[in-house]
């Protein structure tokens, strides 16, 4: 199918060079047929405080926040978290142990090639919700804030507590008569936020990553914030660092009074805190910029974790670039070469993609040991008439990255990533969250999750440190957008390391048929300025009775077959609960979303990962309870009566055993 896809490109390249609509057109009959999806009645927009599945299909629970990974420690007792004395004594040493919170991110490596029925699962613990996990706290997020300080004096344990549940769990998993489960095995690990790891690329031994505690630049503790992630073709874990800001206080106060310009000028395009949302700062030093100004500096990378050797240190891969990381997803070009696409979640940011170097060995695993260190950094440029460029982001003395313009070296342009797409003219997106090539097509999806600040007409304002536009474009065009969209690349030549592609509007996610819902079916009605802000299109799709509404796309999969699946993540519950859909991409059926499942309250869905014969789906169950408190629960799944909401790795499948 790649290799048809690859004879097709250069035709459907011309004929997709015109307006939107013959791009609509192209995408649509560009690539060879799917299979049929397999039939299910899709399962309605549920409100209720479960984890439900279409009819034939059921799921399996493998991991809860606090179950044991090691057999030197008991699982976490769920009563002991309603009580809150699971603080107390060895709290942190016990869940380093243990399996962490709000699981997001999913990869599966099977222990050999293949395998679907045993692997290692890597799953990324993203970070803490305070008022679902502690006991006592004010109901209010401003009256924590102002009194988090106080409680964590009264909860010495508490921070340590808090950084042993972030990061990254390693686990054996097998599917038996009772479905899947975790197993014993030697590769059993956690990765925390304080495991030291290894800094490398172009940033390692930089001067801003130069603190008190590492004047070497090269070793930093812990990875946090840790949100969707990747996979390698060697069989590594790519683990992204999104939310990093919010873990360090002091940084307002900091930046408005230091004289290190440098590291000011640095962290300029990001958000600063004086009061933390997490509040380590308050007990470890090294979240308090005061102490260690340019720490934050060194977070917001992507990390490299080999699940096969749980010796190995983490590597922090700066030449994929420092910014609010939603995921690293990879493809092998046609010569080999590694390409990883990804998104910085925030309003008005960019979607970025890395090209290794040299090419990817399979015969020579030493040689891949250190292919992301090497390579160009490109930031998109999505115009109007459906083509788009991608900017390399490299040091050029006859280009805007210069020292001209305050970038001396590579590892200035890595570390500054946004000031630098900034100046290359990349495409400001609506939270770019995960990007997900399809290893079938060719084709990269991206989900646009949000931005209620899109304006219909020019309104240019203060956003992440710089001013930006707000306007509706072509690919965002709809303002005020709550509910998200996705957008759809197709590379030159169906070459993921080219440097031009199309693209396409292929979702404006909603409710097609609620009441004053436009449900668009040509591309040509996707004008800037002309959509209303719950306007839809589903790809083209006719039939609005046949799709199931969606809010706020989030993580994206691809299914062996090339299915496209979506889990969501809205926050507004008003709406139904988050779901878990499919999409196919091509064919007739080119735009039918339908719903597969729906998770518990207050809950977002993660992960889309499935085993090599598209037989099970992986997904994380993250902070089900949102929108309410440990004190006064809305959620107590799952385990049910009066216990406290957990997050949880799960998989479903079919009854039958079947592919999804």
């Amino acid at each position: 199918m790649l290799r048809t896809g690859a004879a097709l490109a250069p035709a459907l390249w011309l004929a997709g060079c015109g307006t939107l609509a013959s791009t609509d057109r192209a995408a649509t009959g560009s690539a060879a047929p799917l299979p049929p999806t397999p039939a299910f009645v899709p399962v309605p927009p549920q409100f209720t405080d479960a984890f439900v599945v279409a009819s034939g299909y059921t799921w399996d629970r493998i991991a809860t926040w606090g179950d044991a990974l090691f057999a030197d420690v008991a699982s976490l007792d769920p009563l002991d978290v309603a009580s809150g004395s699971f603080l107390y004594d060895d709290a942190a040493q016990k869940q380093a142990r243990r399996f962490g919170a709000n699981c997001d991110a999913l990869a599966y490596f099977p222990l050999v090639p293949g395998d679907s029925a045993r692997g290692v699962l890597c799953i990324n613990h993203e970070y803490i919700t305070a008022e679902l996990t502690f006991t006592g706290l004010p109901a209010s997020g401003r009256l924590r804030a102002a009194s988090r300080r106080k409680w964590i004096e009264q909860h010495p344990g508490a921070v340590a507590w808090m950084q042993a549940a972030h990061g990254v769990s390693v686990v054996h998993v097998a599917r038996g008569a009772k479905g899947w489960q975790i197993m014993p095995g030697n590769n059993t690990r956690r990765v925390t936020a304080n495991t030291p790891c290894e800094i490398a690329g172009p940033a390692r031994g930089a001067e801003l990553l130069r603190t008190n505690a590492d004047r070497t630049g090269t070793l930093v503790l812990g990875t946090f914030a840790n949100c969707a992630g990747g996979k390698t073709p060697w069989g590594t874990y790519l683990t992204a660092e999104e939310n990093f800001p919010d873990y360090f206080g002091q940084a307002r106060s900091w930046a408005e009074s230091t004289d290190d310009m440098l590291a000011r000028h640095a962290q300029r395009r990001f958000h600063a805190f004086d009061a933390s949302p997490y509040g380590w700062e308050h007990a470890d030093p090294r979240f308090d910029a005061r102490v260690e100004p340019r720490e934050p500096l060194r977070f917001g990378w992507i990390v490299e974790i080999d699940p096969q050797d749980p010796a190995a240190a983490p590597r922090k891969r700066t030449a994929l670039g420092r910014f609010m990381h939603e995921g690293a997803n990879t493809i092998l070009a046609p010569d080999g070469r590694v390409v990883a696409y990804m998104g910085d979640d925030e309003q008005f940011e960019y979607l970025y993609k890395f090209v290794t170097r040299a090419a990817f060995d399979p015969k020579n695993p030493a040689a891949n040991r250190d292919l992301l260190d090497d390579g160009i950094l490109y930031a998109a440029r999505l115009d109007a008439d459906g083509r788009g460029e991608w900017l390399p982001l490299v040091l050029d003395d006859n280009g805007p990255l210069n020292a001209a313009t305050g970038f001396h070296s590579q590892a200035d342009v890595v570390i500054r990533v946004r000031e630098a797409a900034d100046l290359l003219g990349a495409t400001p997106m609506d939270r770019p969250e995960d990007v997900e090539p399809s290893p079938v097509t060719g084709r990269v999806y991206v989900a646009c999750t949000k931005n209620t600040d899109r304006q219909p007409r020019e309104t240019f304002a203060e956003s992440s440190g710089r001013r930006v536009d707000f306007q509706v474009n072509t690919s965002n065009p709809r303002p005020a957008n709550e509910l998200g969209h996705i957008v759809e690349l197709i590379e030159a030549d169906d070459d993921a390391a080219a440097m031009r592609f199309r693209w396409n509007v292929f979702l404006l996610a909603g409710n097609p048929t609620a009441p004053g819902t436009r449900f668009l079916v040509d591309a040509t009605a996707l004008v800037p300025g002309q959509l209303g802000a719950a306007d839809t299109y589903y790809a083209g799709f006719g039939d609005a009775s046949s799709v199931s509404p969606i809010a706020c796309p989030d993580n994206l999969g691809i299914d062996p077959t090339g299915r496209l699946w979506i889990v969501s993540d809205s926050n507004d519950r008003t709406r139904p609960n988050n779901g878990c859909f499919v999409v196919p991409t091509a064919g007739r059926e080119r735009g039918m979303l339908r719903q597969l499942a729906s998770g518990p309250r207050g809950c977002e869905l993660c992960g889309c990962e499935f085993t090599p014969d598209g037989t099970s789906l992986f997904l994380s169950v993250q902070h089900p309870g949102e929108g309410g408190t440990i004190d006064a629960p809305v959620s107590h799944w799952p385990d049910g009566g009066e216990l406290p909401a957990r997050s949880t790795v799960i998989a479903v499948r079919r009854e039958d055993g079947g592919p999804l």
